[in-house]
């Protein structure tokens, strides 16, 4: 039986249908410039845990108000006065749930305006496609708090932009904007208008792959990644055998062969 999305158990996420199983995700604290505080870490755990499983075919994630997300709630970090084993269990916890999204399976398109900083940069890196507007900016201020990233920035942030400007980043505060930060690989588009419009569009064009295929590209790539290349090149054989004989892909498959398909031309 396939499990349900009740949208009342959750109070820092707002949650939405938007058709063709795609669903809306928005981070729900504007006040706090939709900070994350453990709270809300642990909605996107049940959240990104039950979607794969409720049929969820596309995920746009997004921030309320003026900004995306402005990381780490550091007002409830300072006020729990936490021991050096209950933030590593907190990290374990944002770990959990950024891994769940970049490896779920389920496509997740991040659209990005005012602040994408810190563990909102992150959570954003754990996206599979990143739409920017003209307001979005991204930086990574930990180094001039006396902190440390703790979910994930030297691992996804670091693949995207590579080691030497993460380090900058965390050193400096240096801020990317623009098309400056598009082509340095934090987002794969920039609008001048509304990301989530864009975000909403390419959400529903994945939403008409089969899931089968969806799951292995946004689940497979990443695994091997973390493979050594001879290690990559098998399990990429094998989860093409897997996906590449799929019932469901013979009628595309006809209708490729038989020229009723839609082809590929730039700007489709």
């Amino acid at each position: 039986m396939r499990p349900e999305i009740n949208t009342s158990e959750y109070q820092n996420l707002a949650l939405a249908h938007a058709g063709m199983d795609v669903w809306t995700v928005t981070l729900n604290r504007p006040q706090k410039r939709n900070a994350l505080d453990l709270a809300t870490i642990e909605e996107l755990v049940t959240f990104f845990t039950v979607a794969p499983r409720a049929g969820v075919r596309a995920v746009v994630l997004s921030g309320s108000g003026d900004h995306f997300c402005a990381g780490l709630d550091l007002i409830e970090h300072h006020g729990a006065d936490r021991s050096p084993a209950d933030f590593m269990h907190v990290c374990m916890r944002w770990h959990e749930a950024f891994n769940k999204m970049e490896y779920g399976g389920v496509p997740i398109i991040a659209a990005l305006h005012g602040a994408v900083v810190g563990g909102g940069l992150e959570l954003a890196s754990a996206a599979h496609i990143r739409v920017m507007d003209e307001t979005a900016y991204v930086a990574l201020p930990e180094g001039q708090r006396g902190l440390f990233t703790g979910g994930g920035a030297t691992i996804r942030v670091t693949d995207m932009i590579g080691k030497a400007r993460t380090i900058d980043m965390m050193l400096t505060g240096r801020v990317y904007r623009g098309q400056e930060a598009v082509d340095l690989g934090f987002a794969q588009y920039l609008v001048a208008g509304s990301s989530l419009e864009l975000a909403l569009e390419l959400a529903r064009k994945a939403a008409e792959n089969l899931p089968l295929s969806n799951f292995a590209i946004c689940s497979g790539v990443s695994h091997m990644q973390n493979m050594s290349g001879l290690d990559a090149a098998y399990a990429e054989a094998v989860l093409a055998g897997v996906v590449n004989t799929q019932p469901d892909a013979r009628e595309r498959l006809a209708a490729f062969a038989d020229k009723s398909a839609a082809r590929v031309r730039p700007g489709s």
